[in-house]
């Protein structure tokens, strides 16, 4: 592919959200919930989901989506949890026209209930699927997220969305996509992905990384003792007893990141921005530079001002370096023949992630609210100069 292409893909940014994991939403775009469902094997994924579940018995399961073309989901899911001698505590609609059968009494006592009351009633609840439509801005999601800030239950993140055009924009969820997502679902070898990630955490620890980019990105940090989330599709109750941050309790599917927030003064560098958006310009060649973590300088061909006015409203965590990110799954990666898109979030092997901002959702120590998270697709990651990702590519 040629130099200028990879410069249009080198970071697709304008995802900015409060919380919430991969849980942004995508106000431009079509909702996933409210198209065909030519392309979705139900059954199948349902099935990984309760799988990747591993439901015990007496478990207390909320589901949590929109009502639309997911519904025929719903009762598949609520069939396994009642085959595994779980509890069934309903679906909770966040949004008008659910079918009937979706409400139980747990569900109504939610109803009109203050953020409070909600994290009180879903204090009990072990297991949590948000499914298409549903998002940090909905209370009782916005509620469960709190559950889990303090050590308890565990959710999986089932949002359908994250697609990508190789020029930057999102693109819609069309049967192509729902085909490819039921396949990576269904075919993804979780315990191969999970044993990638692991050793990727081993090499990093007590190590320095590396990132760099052929447009001129070039930072390095270390990662102390900070927690890294896997995001290898581990959804188990056991698993979710070894989270140390809020992110480790929400699972990803499809899965295939790892996340961690850097040491904040071991952060050095800079990161070169391809054409994108801030504060509604667009900007060219921005480039931050970064000492202890803070942002120390900015410059750019075009729309320097605009980025640099978003940054200062954000306050310090608008100048705070806050996350590297890693995608591990070869089924998520950027197709190399045929249509050529950006699968899920940025997931897929090889695929970096650099955000800046509030990173104490991964145990970090920069706070503030402010998030935004910038995809990198041509990025050299070295760990101690041992070569992990080379041009976009993982090759370890």
């Amino acid at each position: 592919m040629h130099r200028t292409v990879f410069a249009i893909l080198a970071a697709l940014t304008l995802f900015m959200h409060a919380c919430g994991g991969e849980s942004a939403s995508n106000e431009s775009r079509p909702d996933a919930s409210t198209t065909t469902t030519a392309g979705i094997d139900f059954q199948s994924v349902a099935g990984v989901l309760l799988t990747r579940l591993d439901l015990q018995p007496d478990e207390r399961v909320l589901l949590v989506g929109l009502p639309g073309r997911f519904d025929p989901l719903m009762p598949l899911l609520r069939e396994g949890v009642a085959a595994a001698g779980a509890v069934d505590l309903g679906v909770w609609a966040v949004g008008a026209g659910a079918p009937g059968d979706w409400s139980t009494d747990f569900t109504r006592a939610l109803i009109g209930q203050e953020s409070d009351a909600l994290v009180g009633l879903l204090s009990d609840v072990d297991a949590a699927l948000m499914l298409p439509g549903a998002n940090t801005g909905h209370a009782v999601y916005a509620a469960m997220q709190q559950v889990l800030r303090e050590d308890r239950g565990r959710t999986i993140h089932f949002h359908w969305l994250g697609a990508y055009n190789l020029d930057g924009t999102l693109r819609d969820i069309d049967e192509m996509v729902d085909a490819f997502y039921v396949r990576v679902l269904a075919d993804t070898d979780y315990e191969a992905l999970a044993a990638a990630q692991v050793a990727f955490e081993h090499a990093m620890r007590g190590a320095t990384v590396r990132v760099t980019t052929s447009a001129g990105t070039d930072i390095s940090f270390e990662i102390g003792d900070r927690p890294v989330t896997k995001q290898d599709g581990d959804a188990s109750a056991a698993r979710a007893g070894m989270g140390r941050n809020l992110i480790d309790r929400e699972v990803e599917l499809p899965a295939g990141a790892i996340r961690v927030a850097p040491i904040e003064g071991s952060v050095a560098g800079t990161v070169v921005f391809p054409p994108s958006v801030w504060g509604e310009e667009r900007t060219e060649n921005l480039t931050l530079r970064f000492e202890r973590g803070v942002m120390v300088s900015l410059e750019a061909a075009r729309g320097a001002e605009a980025a640099l006015a978003e940054i200062e409203a954000a306050g310090d965590a608008g100048k705070a370096f806050r996350e590297f990110a890693l995608g591990f799954n070869p089924l998520l990666a950027i197709p190399t023949s045929g249509e050529r898109w950006i699968p899920y979030y940025g997931y897929g092997a090889g695929v970096v992630r650099l955000s800046l901002g509030d990173n104490t959702e991964l145990g970090g120590a920069v706070g503030g609210g402010y998030v935004r998270w910038n995809f990198f697709v041509d990025a050299t990651v070295t760990v101690d100069g041992e070569t992990w990702v080379e041009g976009g590519r993982l090759v370890r």
